[in-house]
């Protein structure tokens, strides 16, 4: 195996690097020490990063986008999440979407929809998901249970759709210009078989952003609730069948899934671990430059370790992606994965900071926040479960 990196994945990897250092870092504690959620949003960063073309990464280049490999994406996010791993999510969200449309959508839809994404620096997508009472049931529904999972309705109308209820903590909810949105479209049976997929501008009539959460780590990163009130949808907005929603990635095999979580994690580690190193080797404890003392060299081993065994998982699982090797729950056991050894990373370097880390030190507590959002992650646990039933048997022992 040969996980060396080709020309461009080094370019977009020291893009990624001099702007994370230049322009996300500089302002990351300033955002999230902003009280209000909605203020929290830098749009001057989003538009910089989107010249450089970080919000189109992966929209293929026919459209006029860098179709970059899932080890090109990973390096990206890993880079701009050491800057601030909120501004990288955002951009990463706009990643899975924009390839939806590529891959997905019809041309007329594409020509509606992707053109203006790709035109417009200020262009984020959402994707409406999660509501109040229907989380990781969407994730593994309780098999044909007509009340389990989303309960968004859109009833048939003519030609037009008439969508009722709410979504919540939806990703670039009150920033994003268009969204992807799952209702039911037929009440009478589970979610795999009743559910269709929207496509719905911000600006739709009956449709609205309601509050925005205050969330205790990723607070840069914008997690919205969205209202529809008689909100009328074309039918020409319909992605793939009627009722046909969860089969709507089909035909993308491009979707960059759970590792995107993992790649992110693994941006945090490094610069937690980053941190750690600079306080031990330039504060003194007990007469002593702190990385002198036993237990802080063994903090730093653990941090160190869990960092690199986190590097290596991720980037082999991009790899194989790009590749299309048969996926054995490597993409779902990374995120899994990356959880433990973000939280585990980020809590070591609170305690090699001491009482500077438990006082509030600014970043060393932003990390901790951060990092603290994993636990939610995805319907993490739900994934945990689901999982086992793809993986393999290891072999015995002779």
């Amino acid at each position: 195996m040969d996980f060396s990196l080709n020309e461009e994945q080094r370019h977009w990897q020291s893009e990624a690097r001099r702007f994370s250092d230049e322009e996300v870092r500089p302002i990351s504690l300033a955002r999230d020490q902003i009280a209000d959620p909605r203020a929290t949003f830098d749009w001057d960063i989003i538009k910089k990063g989107s010249k450089l073309g970080f919000r189109t990464l992966a929209v293929p280049k026919e459209w006029g986008g860098h179709e970059a490999d899932f080890v090109t994406q990973t390096l990206v996010m890993i880079e701009l999440a050491r800057g601030d791993s909120s501004v990288s999510k955002t951009f990463s969200q706009c990643w899975k979407w924009s390839h939806l449309v590529a891959a997905s959508c019809t041309k007329e839809q594409k020509e509606r929809f992707l053109k203006p994404f790709m035109e417009d620096d200020g262009f984020l997508l959402g994707k409406g998901g999660t509501e109040a009472n229907a989380g990781s049931d969407n994730r593994m529904p309780p098999e044909n249970d007509p009340k389990a999972g989303w309960k968004l309705r859109a009833e048939r109308d003519g030609d037009d759709w008439i969508l009722n209820g709410s979504k919540m903590f939806i990703a670039n909810g009150s920033v994003a210009k268009l969204f992807f949105v799952d209702a039911r479209t037929n009440p009478d049976v589970g979610i795999r078989q009743g559910t269709t997929m929207f496509i719905i501008p911000k600006d739709t009539p009956g449709f609205r952003i309601g509050k925005v959460f205050n969330k205790r780590g990723w607070r840069f990163y914008q997690n919205g609730e969205l209202i529809f009130e008689n909100c009328r949808v074309p039918n020409s907005s319909v992605m793939g069948e009627v009722n046909g929603g969860v089969k709507a990635r089909a035909n993308d095999k491009s979707e960059f899934g759970d590792i995107e979580l993992a790649a992110n994690a693994l941006g945090i580690c490094e610069d937690a671990v980053g941190m750690a190193m600079h306080f031990a080797k330039t504060y003194k404890r007990a007469g002593k430059y702190v990385i002198d003392h036993q237990l802080v060299q063994l903090k730093l081993n653990e941090m160190y370790m869990l960092t690199e065994a986190l590097r290596s998982f991720v980037l082999r699982t991009a790899w194989e992606r790009d590749r299309k090797l048969p996926d054995v729950g490597n993409n779902v056991l990374v995120m899994n994965y990356s959880q433990e050894v973000v939280q585990r990373v980020t809590k070591a370097n609170m305690e090699i900071h001491g009482p500077e880390g438990c006082m509030m030190h600014a970043r060393v507590d932003k990390l901790i926040r951060d990092a603290l959002v994993w636990t939610h992650l995805a319907g993490d646990t739900v994934q945990r479960v689901k999982v086992v039933k793809r993986l393999p048997d290891m072999p015995l022992p002779m």
